[in-house]
């Protein structure tokens, strides 16, 4: 980054305008990357007081707070600081402190950021989760100067919605010229082989002098073209939001060697990259998106403003170029839709509550989706964490605090002891930490090796021996950079609910801890599919197994406790995956209360009828029991006995037939359209009529008691014979099915040994209607 001493700005000709205008109103400054407003206008902000800027990336923050020290002669932490996750360099004096969004929603639902008098959304138009909440509550609060910053928004709607006036202020630059790879003008972007497409233009560019910025959608692909590119004369450098300090220097910094620096689109809004001639536009980005009630992340073409954006990042020192590898006409939108409309609500819900605002009764830019906000206020109504009418519980407030997500917040607050408080915190913070912090070595002797040390191929086991350092080194490998992360974030967490740091951690219990997250989140709980062994169930949703995950082929349930969403193909298919995963049996699940009883069947073996119980969660049997048959049940399972001929003999098969032949009648030749008789329910009727309670009531009736009023009995024989339903020919046994609607009779294959099928002399008249024969799926006309 270049030095900010006695550097001139393009904002610099508005300052006076700036200042007038805070004098009594709002501002909004639209502004390109690069013009220096989102160090210059802090600065001069502080004539109105202490400021606070909102930045919504953390490398922006620390990189912004530097710079702005340096151009006030000041080191960070003095006169200028910041605040980002685990890392807060300021002081109570601090004339400007910039600020990630997460920090600042925590100190508003502290003291309202009463310490501040000036706050200055930066890069508004990004129109991130926590900004837009930010927004609402600063508006809705009403006690601070605000100002907005943005390179493309719709400045009226900011001016009505801010109640502020505006400024606009243009970048300098030598120009820029566009060149489009596609084949067609329409061409939209696409993710296939970036990194193939990438080299040759890569390499032109390089020719050209100055150094190359490479948009690309995510970390994966910036490794794929790092890879690609390695034998370039060039540093080739990645720029995203977990790359090491050493790396993101690089990219800020000039050096003697041309650069080529692949960045996701953190490089899009306020970072400065200087040297910059020539961007690279993929024209893709990896984001979230609402599907199914579920926040899935994929790629997507950008926006027209972001393609824009991502342009004005050359020509800056000299004449630029931007190279696309998609169509000049191609059809993006024209802004990248708000996170709020895109992603699940329920942190956003929780930290309105928590700063004492429903988010129902806040006032957005853009509206909320009805379905998002009603699966939030059920998930934290469900947690505790909101009463009924959406205020905060004390659950809530405890909740809040903690730098994680709410269900992890959720878990930690419910482990019954110590040992398991701090196993959740632990494994909490591998899972929160935005990198993948550890992975199984590959072969199979490996696989071996693991398996013999994590009986259970448990991903929480092996977690939290990686944050504790208990894992095997020949075994796992580890992210030196991300555990730190991770461990960062456990210490934090540990402070705030004054436990002893992981150092010195309680041992772990598998067993125990399991249950408990069981008795906490049941939902958690998911069961094979019996068919498809690859996919667990809750009963709401579905998770496939991750390839990231060692999960055995033998246990039926898992605990799951991480999972990411991937938009398939279709317009609603999403395929969730799940990362971390924990075996339990099916008893566990018993135990914690999960699912629902059924009597599956009776059972008579020893005399006695008893009922066999079945608890189904998720369509899987997970376990059963057996107690005496009673009441509906006892009934249920006499009347089948009677039916099947185990109890009064014969009168089971006559009821059978009187009901069949009663059924027959009313579909031929009755005009009321009566609803057809289930003989097992007229039957448990019957059984419930005559006072049966118990197996010894039978012993004082007898077959006699049971009276069907169908056909009356001076027609039944005449109609039986007319219409049989069963016929026994020579070396030939036939079922007979009536349909009406066609006049046709069809004779089904029951049993026999002749090889043809009945002749039509055979069979009963049945003038008017047509005769067919089937066996199996072969079905012929009998005439």
């Amino acid at each position: 980054m270049t030095d900010g001493k006695n550097l001139t700005l393009p904002i610099d000709s508005i300052q006076q305008d700036v200042e007038h205008i805070l004098c009594d109103s709002n501002l909004i400054v639209q502004a390109d990357t690069g013009t220096g407003k989102s160090t210059r206008l802090p600065v001069w902000a502080t004539k109105f007081g202490r400021v606070l800027v909102i930045e919504p990336r953390r490398v922006a923050c620390t990189s912004l707070a530097g710079f702005v020290a340096d151009t006030l002669n000041s080191q960070v932490g003095e006169r200028v600081g910041y605040a980002i996750k685990f890392d807060y360099r300021f002081q109570e004096n601090s004339e400007v402190v910039f600020a990630t969004p997460g920090v600042v929603l925590r100190w508003f639902s502290e003291d309202k950021l009463k310490d501040f008098d000036v706050v200055m959304i930066d890069e508004f138009h990004e129109r991130r989760s926590e900004t837009d909440l930010l927004a609402a509550l600063l508006v809705k609060h009403n006690q601070h100067r605000l100002i907005i910053t943005s390179a493309t928004l719709d400045n009226q709607r900011l001016e009505a919605y801010f109640n502020a006036k505006v400024l606009i202020a243009s970048a300098r630059s030598y120009g820029v010229t566009t060149y489009h790879h596609a084949l067609d003008s329409q061409h939209m972007p696409s993710g296939k082989s970036i990194e193939n497409r990438i080299k040759p233009i890569v390499e032109r560019a390089l020719e050209r002098g100055g150094d190359v910025l490479v948009f690309l959608p995510g970390k994966k692909e910036i490794s794929q073209c790092q890879s690609m590119l390695k034998t370039l004369d060039a540093d080739v450098i990645p720029l995203h939001a977990s790359v090491s300090d050493s790396d993101r220097f690089r990219a800020l910094h000039q050096s003697e060697n041309q650069r080529v620096v692949l960045a996701t689109n953190v490089a899009e809004t306020s970072l400065t990259i200087p040297g910059i001639v020539t961007v690279i536009d993929s024209g893709m980005e990896r984001r979230t998106h609402q599907r199914n009630g579920r926040t899935a992340l994929a790629l997507h073409a950008i926006s027209r403003a972001s393609a824009k954006q991502r342009a004005g990042r050359a020509g800056r020192v000299a004449a630029g170029y931007c190279e696309r590898l998609f169509g000049e006409h191609a059809p993006l939108e024209a802004f990248t839709p708000p996170e709020l409309e895109r992603e699940d609500l329920t942190e956003t819900m929780l930290a309105a509550a928590c700063c004492g605002y429903m988010l129902e009764d806040l006032n957005f830019l853009s509206k909320l989706p009805d379905k998002s906000m009603h699966i939030a206020k059920t998930r934290l109504t469900q947690m505790g964490a909101i009463d009924e009418s959406g205020k905060i519980t004390m659950h809530g407030q405890r909740l809040y605090p903690l730098p994680i997500d709410s269900l992890f917040a959720h878990l930690i607050s419910g482990m019954d002891s110590k040992s398991n408080t701090e196993a959740m915190i632990d494994l909490a913070a591998i899972l929160q930490t935005p990198m993948t912090v550890w992975r199984r070595k590959a072969g199979e002797l490996v696989l071996d090796d693991y398996r013999r040390w994590n009986t259970h191929s448990c991903d929480v086991v092996t977690s939290i021996a990686v944050l504790r350092g208990e894992q095997p080194a020949e075994i796992i490998d580890v992210d030196e950079v991300a555990l730190d992360e991770a461990r960062r974030l456990s210490a934090s967490i540990r402070e705030a609910l004054e436990l002893p740091q992981w150092e010195v951690a309680s041992r772990f219990h598998r067993e125990a801890f399991l249950k408990n997250v069981l008795s906490v989140s049941s939902e958690l709980a998911y069961v094979r599919r019996e068919k498809r062994q690859q996919a667990f169930g809750n009963g709401f949703n579905e998770v496939t197994l991750s390839r990231d995950s060692d999960f055995l082929a033998e246990p039926q349930a898992a605990i799951v406790f991480d999972q990411f969403h991937l938009a398939g193909r279709g317009v609603k298919q999403t395929t969730s995956y799940a990362t971390c995963m924990a075996s339990v049996p099916f008893g566990w699940l018993v135990d914690a209360g999960l699912g629902e009883e059924s009597v599956s069947e009776f059972d008579d073996s020893e005399g006695v009828v008893v009922d066999v119980i079945e608890r189904i969660y998720a369509g899987r049997v997970i376990g059963e029991y057996r107690k005496a048959a009673q009441g509906e049940t006892l009934i249920r399972a006499l009347a089948t006995q009677i039916l099947h001929g185990e109890l009064l003999e014969g009168t089971g098969e006559r009821l059978t037939k009187e009901v069949k032949y009663w059924n027959l009648y009313q579909s031929l030749e009755d005009t009321a359209n009566r609803p057809q008789v289930d003989v097992l329910s007229w039957l448990e009727k019957a059984l419930k009529d005559l006072g049966v309670e118990s197996v010894d009531d039978l012993e004082l009736i007898d077959g006699d008691d049971f009276v069907f009023e169908g056909i009356p009995s001076w027609e039944f024989d005449d109609f039986a014979e007319k219409y049989p339903l069963e016929l026994t020919l020579a070396e030939l046994k036939l079922d007979v099915e009536y349909q009406k609607g066609k006049r046709t009779v069809v004779v089904h294959h029951v049993g026999g040994t002749r090889k043809d099928g009945p002749k039509r002399w055979e069979l009963p008249s049945w003038n008017g209607w047509k005769v067919q024969y089937k066996k199996a799926s072969r079905v012929i006309d009998v005439r």
